[in-house]
């Protein structure tokens, strides 16, 4: 089978949308999902790919640099004043350099000024579902057919909160299936039904936009990806380092390379996003990318040699909240700094039913410094065995890994607090923040 080392050069349609997670019924989701599984059915998905960050610019950073978020500058939301550093290369810089039209249609989250950011073109903000598949649309059926190759990036607004939206469906949240990570309770049920809504609004929206795809006679020659930057926006899931937070989707589908239906479950990190899209430009990632090419796995060859593990880290979201973390195949290792609620949740899930549901679980108490999950016993991440005796072994390594990664990366947390966080920690020790330190 032809490589993108064959001189191939396919146009990319990129769909990334907000907060959802692995949570499709390809991955095993209890919501019905029929387009996005179709993709699935049709290319390569990655079961085992995560972000480096469960927070929306940090880890959109990362796809567009290669970098972790440390190392590119974007810690904290783009909004709030955050950006990737003056001196980082992103995806669609690389890709003009290679002959690419670039062109944004939607929503990003990388920079408060999208032009920095490298593309070619920018097309209205608007990011519902339906509103990015027509823009989509219009493109594929027009500008599309002048036989330059393209790089599109489609951001999709939903299904990020509110969850509670007039125009949308809503699931029965007496009948749905809970998550396995939360207790049972109505807040979480009656967020759920609301998400589902919004995910079966974006389904719809992929839908549209294969067929558009098809229809404009571009599809044999175009990697159509479709992604998320993070976990969805539910309590101990958005805004952590557990898996229901940093897991993501990933799905290539590219009819005149890919066999469809592969399923791959090797560890990735989306840092490396970017050097595969690379490595199918034909373009050398740089070495202060991070990531690595992951472009053998969607082609099936087998010499492809897997990751022995991911990081992901947390600095800023609407609270400082730093933590350092090391994902291997059986372990999860979390390293947090300074006093924390058990679970921290971003002031969108916080002040939403789910939130108020699990405030007294998670905010009467401080979270451990350090956290050990032996993932093949406790796949959800229940039970803290950093002070167990019998994984002695593991947490000495995975702390030595964390401490080498932070040093050798030169993380700004070795030196202490970033500067912003030492006025919030004063602010709050003298008047407690109610999504702060812990309170009750």
């Amino acid at each position: 089978m032809p490589t993108a080392s064959h001189n191939a050069r396919p146009n990319i349609v990129q769909i990334i949308c907000h907060d959802l997670g692995r949570y499709v019924g390809c991955l095993g989701a209890p919501i019905d999902t029929p387009n996005i599984d179709a993709l699935a059915e049709e290319g390569a998905l990655f079961a085992n790919y995560h972000c480096t960050a469960a927070q929306c610019s940090p880890s959109r950073g990362s796809i567009m640099t290669g970098r972790y978020p440390h190392n590119n500058g974007l810690v904290g939301l783009a909004h709030l004043g955050w950006q990737i550093g003056a001196n980082e290369v992103t995806l669609p810089m690389y890709l003009n350099r290679a002959g690419y039209h670039t062109r944004l249609i939607g929503h990003q989250h990388e920079d408060s000024e999208p032009a920095m950011l490298g593309y070619q073109t920018i097309g209205s903000p608007k990011n519902d579902a339906r509103t990015v598949a027509t823009a989509l649309h219009e493109f594929l059926h027009g500008e599309a057919r002048g036989g330059q190759p393209f790089y599109v990036n489609c951001g999709i607004g939903e299904p990020h909160r509110p969850y509670e939206r007039e125009g949308y469906d809503r699931d029965d949240p007496d009948t749905l299936e809970v998550l396995p990570y939360l207790p049972d309770r109505p807040g979480i049920r009656e967020d759920l039904a609301g998400l589902h809504g919004l995910i079966w609004r974006l389904d719809e929206a992929v839908g549209t936009m294969r067929e558009s795809l098809e229809a404009s006679g571009l599809a044999d020659n175009t990697l159509f990806i479709f992604t998320t930057d993070h976990g969805i926006a539910m309590p101990r899931a958005k805004g952590t380092c557990y898996d229901p937070g940093t897991g993501t989707v990933l799905i290539l589908r590219w009819p005149e390379q890919f066999a469809g239906g592969r399923v791959r479950s090797e560890l990735l990190t989306n840092c490396d996003f970017l050097p595969t899209l690379l490595d199918l430009a034909g373009v050398e990632a740089p070495p202060q990318v991070d990531g690595r090419s992951f472009l053998a796995l969607a082609d099936g060859d087998e010499c492809y040699e897997p990751r022995e593990e991911i990081f992901c880290e947390m600095n800023w979201h609407d609270q400082y909240n730093p933590m350092r973390a090391v994902r291997t195949n059986r372990y999860k290792y979390i390293r947090s700094f300074g006093r924390r609620p058990l679970v921290y949740m971003p002031a969108d899930i916080y002040v939403a039913p789910a939130g108020e549901a699990m405030k007294e679980d998670f905010y009467c108490a401080v979270r451990p410094t350090e956290e050990l999950y032996d993932l093949d016993s406790d796949p959800l991440e229940m039970n803290n065995l950093i002070a167990d005796p019998a994984h002695d072994d593991a947490a000495w390594t995975l702390r030595t890994r964390v401490q080498n990664w932070m040093v050798e990366t030169n993380d700004p947390l070795l030196y202490g607090d970033y500067a912003p966080a030492r006025e919030q920690r004063e602010r709050n020790e003298s008047k407690p923040m109610d999504n702060g330190i812990p309170h009750c």
